[in-house]
């Protein structure tokens, strides 16, 4: 090869670099805008910002509103963002905005106010989940959450996770958007002995129709599980079925501790005992 057609071949080879570093720096930056989904190897799919931040719900929020205040948000700084989700894995109608006691606003999702963690550092660390045993990284399909509560009873009294008359926080369970659940003391492991074939009673004890999808990191998976009844799928824990009450009308009612009778209808709880056998 003579020196003139090395010097065309060096060239070229020049121009073809240039030409896919300029192609490669004049990429458009992809802005993505408002809530996004990420994947953890750990955790699945995770609720970001649109940087990648990791959001997490706090389970002194029952009733839909932020229990985070003074010291706790500067270690738990609150998120908004004004900007509708581009993500097609967010439901617009699953995003809200809550006004603060401070006045300022917080997103929420499925009525859960959404916090990052200051320990966080980078994109992508999920340090947060499980501190206290009341933070939870921020999912999409939770099947249970876990909230921290003052249980009020159909009769207006207040009780004690004892069930003792008188003020004090219980943690219990909901389902995905912060509803309460309920077990039924007659039932067996596993058999529903409350709900008839005809559904007719359905109405004021509601099934917890669910698939088993993702649960908080403090609640074993083989603890969860689902039967059939009469056709329908009910979420179980424990070998509990898991019930609604129809009189809980807005998030953090836990009425049914009292109808009818106290006890009869407990919360869920972490530390609720396995279902009897028979």
């Amino acid at each position: 090869m003579n020196h003139s057609k090395s010097k065309l071949l060096i060239g070229l080879c020049l121009l073809t670099i240039f030409f896919a570093c300029s192609k490669k720096d004049d990429a458009p930056v992809v802005n993505k805008k408002g809530l996004q989904l990420s994947t953890s190897a750990k955790f699945g799919a995770v609720l970001t910002d649109n940087t990648g931040k990791t959001l997490y719900f706090f389970a002194m929020d029952a009733n839909g509103t932020s229990g985070c205040t003074g010291g706790c948000e500067a270690m738990w700084p609150v998120y908004y963002s004004a900007e509708l989700s581009d993500n097609a894995g967010i439901n617009a109608a699953d995003v809200g905005v809550i006004t603060r006691a401070d006045g300022k606003p917080q997103n929420t999702y499925k009525g859960w106010p959404l916090y990052y963690y200051k320990n966080d550092a980078t994109t992508g660390d999920i340090n947060g989940d499980g501190v206290g045993g009341i933070w939870f990284v921020g999912k999409t399909d939770y099947s249970i959450m876990l909230v921290n509560n003052q249980l009020v009873g159909a009769n207006t009294k207040q009780y004690t996770e004892a069930l003792v008359e008188g003020p004090g926080i219980t943690q219990y369970f909901t389902d995905g958007n912060g509803r309460t659940l309920y077990a039924f003391t007659p039932d067996k492991a596993n058999k529903n002995t409350y709900t008839k074939a005809d559904f007719s009673n359905n109405a004021l004890w509601p099934l917890y129709e669910s698939d088993v999808k993702s649960l908080p990191s403090v609640i074993k998976a083989e603890f969860v599980g689902q039967i059939m009844v009469f056709g329908k799928k009910q979420l179980t824990y424990k070998g509990w079925p898991l019930y609604y009450f129809e009189q809980d009308t807005k998030r953090g009612d836990n009425k049914g501790v009292s109808y009818p009778v106290l006890g009869k209808w407990p919360v869920v709880k972490l530390s609720t005992t396995a279902a009897p056998l028979n």
